[in-house]
């Protein structure tokens, strides 16, 4: 899932504190802005992505937040889809069975048992990667 929240960029020692008023106690910082944007599309994405698996409520996106010079409002992209691939690519053991034969043949022919079920998997789900 995609959302858009504004951030309050603060310029601070070269570098830029953020902020996302929206969703309480997300702060980063970046030393540039390209890494400021950045560093708050992924807290963004993380509080959000926690969030959803809690099952808790998504807040709402203010239209505008009060600032004050040298202050300004950027709009961020979190995509929790893309942070939840990221955050759950972890390799998990799955045990499954075979027939012996099956087994024999594929070791014989060197199979990556792992790489072929996960092509399978993402095949017959529809999964583009």
């Amino acid at each position: 899932m995609k959302y858009v929240y504004p951030a309050i960029f603060t310029p601070v020692n070269g570098g830029y504190s953020v902020y996302i008023p929206d969703l309480p106690h997300c702060r980063t910082f970046g030393k540039s802005l390209a890494e400021a944007i950045e560093m708050a599309e992924d807290a963004a994405s993380m509080w959000l992505w926690d969030a959803e698996n809690e099952k808790e409520a998504i807040p709402q996106a203010s239209e505008s937040l009060p600032h004050t010079v040298p202050e300004f409002i950027s709009m961020i992209v979190a995509d929790t889809t893309a942070y939840r691939r990221q955050a759950e690519n972890r390799a998990i053991k799955k045990t499954l069975t075979i027939p012996a034969w099956l087994n024999q043949q594929a070791e014989a022919a060197h199979v990556n048992f792992s790489s072929v079920l996960q092509d399978a998997l993402k095949s017959h789900l529809k999964i583009a990667q």
